[in-house]
């Protein structure tokens, strides 16, 4: 039978992190059934067993981060092969263990593996990370089951951490590979001490924001405060606060009441929050917005979605006619559909559309439709609701959120008026689409007269990186967006 091990799930994934193993010791397994989720820097998904027969061992316990092609588990034809062994907390529904037994589990665990890389070099680009990209949803953090977290267990040989008995995690070596700091220098708010990125990013904030360093911070100022090229040189502390840091978060920390509830955050809460604030800190923001009649269509979706419906299986909304005229309009506007780069626009000639997901308020993620300027509106609106559909049953893979050029959020079906997004980096605009209603408006006949009639209206709302772009750059193409919408014989895509 094959042994089970860790799955390249995309292009530039080396690593991930066993989130939650479906099965226990001895139950038996179908070929294609998940077995386990798994997490990486980008997405989160199951994972399905490549052979059918019974789990015999676990060998990578929940909440440990390893190498693509690591062992971790053993499938047999017949039941009552030998347990795992007894330290593993995988089972599922077996008792949490203390946190010392599971850090010895980890440990223990992580010897029998390759140690990952001491240093991560060249960071992926930052639209590479979850936008919210950056990663699909774990529902419950592996330190909230009892085990220890990635952070704090997973990642690091012993040895490699400048001569102290320091565990990294695979975010943590990267952060302090990337800002220069001596992960020695710096206070752990871990268990047992660990340094956390909650750690990290305590001190990366405090030495941009120039702040006096405390006893705990003046060994840290030593290092060099060069930032990689393209990488925001603050995180505030709004993204990481660890509770009582002597690195100074503690300040931030709110005032909890008797009856507040602490509700710690998800993985891909935390990234997302890490990301967003390095766009605000990164690309000069700012906003644009037009109004658009959608009555043209409308009145093509009223006529066409039940047919629609019945050939596609799925709706037939706003979103794939704006999508379509979003990737028309970027034609005429290409360097909307870029990244800055160093002191240069980089120019991509093809669009890879973006499409913000909501996880049935779990988290967001950014699912990419490659090549979408080459697609019809009805091949556009297949593809969207393939990868939503993807997304909300955890079934994409890392390379399914990479690669963007241009992003569309789309919070319109829950009624809103006006949202000002924020940009997914590296690229330089986001348009959010917002509700579409009935509103009276001044209908300007052929020959100039005029009329009061009721027409269906939504704004449209871009925010873009004046850095790349000025203003009548960006307005021009909201323009000829709502012109497209408004002029498009849409018909003759149905």
């Amino acid at each position: 039978m094959p042994d089970i091990t860790m799955p390249q799930l995309g292009e530039t994934v080396t690593e991930g992190t066993i989130i939650r193993w479906l099965k226990k010791v001895g139950d038996p397994i179908a070929h294609d059934e998940p077995l386990f989720e798994v997490s990486t820097d980008k997405v989160d998904s199951e994972v399905p067993s490549p052979a059918s027969g019974f789990l015999s061992e676990i060998l990578v316990p929940e909440g440990a981060t390893v190498d693509v092609g690591t062992k971790l588990a053993v499938v047999t034809d017949a039941a009552g092969a030998a347990a795992a062994p007894a330290a593993a907390p995988a089972a599922a529904g077996a008792t949490p263990p203390s946190d010392e037994a599971a850090d010895l589990v980890a440990t223990e665990a992580l010897k029998a593996v390759p140690p990952p890389r001491a240093a991560v070099a060249d960071p992926a680009p930052a639209d590479e990370a979850v936008l919210a990209g950056a990663t699909a949803v774990r529902e419950a953090e592996p330190a909230e089951r009892g085990v220890p977290s990635s952070e704090d267990t997973a990642g690091s040989d012993p040895t490699e951490s400048n001569g102290k008995d320091l565990v990294l995690s695979p975010v943590v070596r990267q952060l302090v590979a990337e800002y220069g700091i001596d992960p020695t220098s710096i206070p752990g708010t871990g268990k047992g001490g660990r340094v956390t990125r909650a750690d990290v990013l305590s001190i990366i904030d405090r030495r941009a924001a120039g702040g006096a360093a405390s006893p705990a911070t003046a060994e840290a100022s030593r290092v060099t405060t060069a930032a990689p090229s393209g990488v925001a040189t603050a995180a505030p502390a709004a993204v990481a606060q660890p509770a009582a840091s002597s690195a100074g978060a503690a300040s931030y920390a709110p005032v909890r009441g008797p009856r507040d509830e602490v509700v710690p955050f998800t993985n891909i809460r935390r990234l997302t929050a890490e990301h967003m604030v390095r766009s605000k800190a990164t690309s000069a923001h700012t906003l644009v917005v037009i109004e658009a009649d959608f009555e043209k269509i409308e009145r093509v979706r009223s006529a066409h979605k039940n047919r629609f419906r019945e050939e596609e299986g799925i709706g037939l909304t706003y979103l794939p006619f704006i999508a379509r005229a979003v990737v028309e309009t970027l034609r005429d506007f290409p360097q909307l559909n870029a990244s800055v780069s160093e002191d240069a626009l980089v120019i991509h000639h093809d669009v890879h559309l973006g499409i913000a997901v909501n996880l049935d308020q779990r988290g967001l993620i950014v699912p990419v439709v490659r090549d979408a300027d080459g697609q019809s509106l009805r091949g556009l609106a297949r593809a969207m609701g393939e990868l939503a559909e993807r997304a909300r049953t955890r079934k994409l893979s890392a390379d399914d959120v990479v690669g963007g050029t241009f992003t569309i959020t789309n919070p319109g079906p829950f009624g809103t008026f006006l949202t000002a997004p924020i940009i997914n980096q590296p690229q330089v605009a986001i348009l959010s689409t917002d509700g579409v209603k009935r509103r009276p408006v001044v209908i300007t006949g052929p020959d100039g007269t005029e009329a009061v009639g009721i027409h269906s209206v939504g704004m449209l709302a871009l925010s873009f990186d004046h850095r790349a772009v000025d203003g009548a750059y960006a307005s021009g193409f909201l323009h000829a967006l709502a012109q497209a919408l408004e002029s498009r014989v849409w018909e003759s895509e149905l």
